[in-house]
């Protein structure tokens, strides 16, 4: 069966937020303890240990002495672990550098699967229960979802049958160029242009200075104070503007395409 995927930034409230920060921190206890065996066992050119080996040494030996992870999702260390398994499988194909420590605040995402509804604005997950979406969405026949969070947000990845998500038929049949280039993002030949809205050329200025500040704050070796984590978040946020400008004008392309069009030829610049 084929699938759709989807991701939806989350309204999550102050305790739902404490909520998602525990899981994302369970995660990468768990991913970071297991890559600590893995590590060593390579280092000694012993057997590698599996997912399933390191989760039952998970439950015997690190559960009992960190009872927080009670207060969270078992799907969260399950899948941290099984993430760890793949990411040596890369490594041992050459396909990838060995694996290394996750930080705190990098990436955070966890897993969750069970009873998921999707109903209007809402969405029920395991453990935290109904959580406003950012979009009017209703979907079924969702099984699993990834939460993560990118800057102050956090978002929902999913997949959805797509015999559940009907798509609507595009009537225009002819065939059009698209030329990308770099003044202009793209040049269609029926004369519509698509302006090149470069924001990080928009944002360089207030991101050097954000980023000086960040660099003042930053004490080697020791503890990084609120201030500090405070300033980052507002580094964090100028790069997740930036990236939000980018993909919005990359999908206000690809969709006007995609409705419009059937048959498209692309011609990028050298």
């Amino acid at each position: 069966m084929n699938y759709r995927s989807f991701k939806i930034r989350l309204e999550l409230n102050n305790k739902q937020v404490t909520l998602a920060k525990k899981h994302a921190g369970v995660a990468r206890h768990a991913y970071n303890w297991g890559l600590a065996i893995c590590k060593k066992a390579y280092q000694n050119q012993e057997k590698h240990p599996s997912a399933i080996d390191l989760h039952k040494k998970l439950v015997r030996e690190v559960k009992s002495v960190y009872t927080w992870y009670y207060e969270v999702s078992k799907c969260a260390p399950q899948e941290a672990l099984r993430n760890l398994t793949k990411a040596y499988q890369r490594f041992f194909k050459k396909q990838a550098k060995h694996p290394a420590f996750q930080k705190k605040g990098r990436k955070d995402s966890f897993y969750l699967e069970g009873k998921i509804q999707v109903k209007n604005s809402k969405i029920k997950l395991p453990k935290f229960g109904w959580v406003r979406l950012a979009e009017n969405v209703n979907f079924d026949g969702i099984k699993n979802a990834t939460i993560s969070r990118k800057a102050h947000h956090w978002f929902v990845s999913f997949r959805v049958p797509r015999e559940n998500y009907k798509i609507k038929a595009i009537e225009n049949k002819e065939v059009l160029g698209v030329d990308l280039g770099i003044k202009n993002l793209a040049t269609l030949s029926d004369g519509t242009i698509f302006t090149n809205l470069r924001p990080y050329k928009k944002y360089k200025r207030k991101l050097k200075i954000e980023q000086r500040k960040l660099s003042k704050k930053f004490k080697k070796g020791q503890p990084q104070s609120n201030n500090y984590k405070k300033q980052q978040l507002k580094v964090s946020k100028i790069h997740y503007k930036i990236a939000c400008t980018r993909q919005d004008a990359l999908h206000k392309l690809t969709t006007y395409l995609a409705k419009n069009h059937s048959q498209i030829t692309l011609k990028a610049c050298n």
